[in-house]
């Protein structure tokens, strides 16, 4: 079950630097993204979720 992947969004920052990581992706490549989250201590299991499995990304509730 998909759901059992996600765990509950507890840092704001956390949610702005990914955002910012796959801004960069967008922008330049994924290896710059990579390198950004990286260097914000973002978990390698995290940057492989979102740049690489955007279809697994959290959708934004508005």
């Amino acid at each position: 079950m998909i759901t059992e992947l996600y765990q509950q969004r507890v840092n704001e920052e956390g949610h702005h630097i990914v955002n910012q990581g796959i801004s960069v992706q967008s922008t330049f490549n994924t290896m710059c993204a990579i390198e950004y989250l990286k260097s914000r201590n973002v978990a390698p299991q995290v940057i492989e979720r979102v740049l690489l499995h955007p279809e697994l990304r959290r959708k934004t509730q508005h």
